[in-house]
């Protein structure tokens, strides 16, 4: 298995990363859609991220990762039901490519064909989307994503659950992971059902000075000529943010969220005239989460105004007579709604 960078040892692109730590601490913000230049580090950071998230326990024999703690029966797969006390062990967090050339049988699932033919029985054979709950589902290139597999992206994003009917089969699974797009916006645009369901989407740049730019180069050769010790040198730094990781999401139901905070980030939407209700609801939970990994018991104007460019710049309608990017729109309508 590849060795993953080091997350603490990536070197700037501060706002990407802090979208992925808000994202691991509370999965239903509803993923990170990351847009900029090749070799900015996108891919890097989310396997790095994925390395430093708790081990998960799972019902040792299932496909599908079930986990042996929630309580509720719809959220385990029809194997998992019996009520039989399940073998528990414990896994890494998968992180899961959606290829852009995958077949929708490779994404959703297919019937098993080598049990047809050699049993003669009817089987399941899980695809991506299986193997990828509880975990990331990271798409390279998600603006050249072929329609279909975005429409069936689109119907489990918004049930958590993956429905199969095929050749006389009908097989129900839990499938709920954080969606993690990455592409350049030059290549292509994004269809807005999906880009509608990202929590949060950042920009990334090529750095421009040359400090920057050398002790990056100089961190990835380290890396390369001795991966190990490279990665011990940075182990102590990488404890500490998952030790952060795992206190935020236990401290997360216990932030408090005024109403106050509510009622700005509801005037926010409105300001920018935003569609639906899912702006404000990502905002909440986007500061609820960087509140929780900054280890505090309320959410407070600060956090919503940190957050606010990632979680609404790509919801926004474009104006024909506004030459000034989303980001710009944002800032100005948080100066209007939040103060200077």
């Amino acid at each position: 298995m590849a060795v993953p960078f080091p997350f603490s040892a990536i070197v700037g692109q501060e706002e990407m990363k802090l979208a992925l730590l808000m994202a691991a601490v509370d999965p239903s913000i509803g993923g990170v859609l990351v847009f900029g230049d090749r070799g900015t580090g996108k891919s890097t950071a989310i396997r790095a991220l994925a390395a430093l998230m708790p081990r998960m326990p799972v019902i040792a024999g299932c496909a599908y990762n079930c986990d042996p703690g929630v309580p509720s029966r719809p959220m385990l797969c029809e194997n998992c039901r019996s009520g039989v006390a399940p073998v528990v062990r414990s896994v890494p967090v998968p992180v899961v490519d959606l290829p852009l050339g995958a077949t929708e049988d490779r994404v959703i699932g297919a019937l098993d064909l080598e049990k047809a033919l050699t049993r003669g029985e009817k089987g399941f054979e899980p695809g991506l989307l299986a193997r990828a709950h509880r975990g990331f589902l990271y798409i390279d290139e998600v603006n050249l994503l072929e329609d279909h597999l975005v429409d069936s992206l689109l119907d489990v994003a918004a049930s958590g659950e993956n429905v199969v009917e095929r050749e006389g089969l009908s097989v129900r699974h839990p499938a709920r992971f954080v969606l993690v797009g990455s592409g350049n916006p030059e290549e292509g645009e994004l269809r807005p059902q999906l880009l509608d369901r990202f929590g949060l989407s950042v920009e990334v740049t090529t750095p421009t000075d040359l400090a920057t730019r050398v002790r990056i180069v100089q961190q990835r050769d380290l890396f390369e000529r001795d991966r190990a010790a490279f990665v011990k040198t940075w182990s102590r730094k990488d404890g500490q943010i998952r030790r952060r990781i795992e206190a935020g999401r236990a401290r997360l139901d216990s932030v408090d969220l005024p109403v106050e905070l509510i009622e700005l980030s509801a005037r926010l939407c409105m300001s920018l005239g935003t569609d639906g209700l899912r702006g404000e609801l990502t905002l909440i939970r986007a500061a609820r989460a960087l509140a929780s990994i900054e280890e505090c018991t309320v959410v407070t104007p600060a956090h919503l105004r940190r957050i606010a460019p990632s979680v609404l710049r790509h919801r926004l309608r474009r104006d024909p007579l506004d030459e000034s990017g989303s980001g710009a729109r944002v800032e100005r309508a948080m100066l209007e709604v939040l103060g200077a």
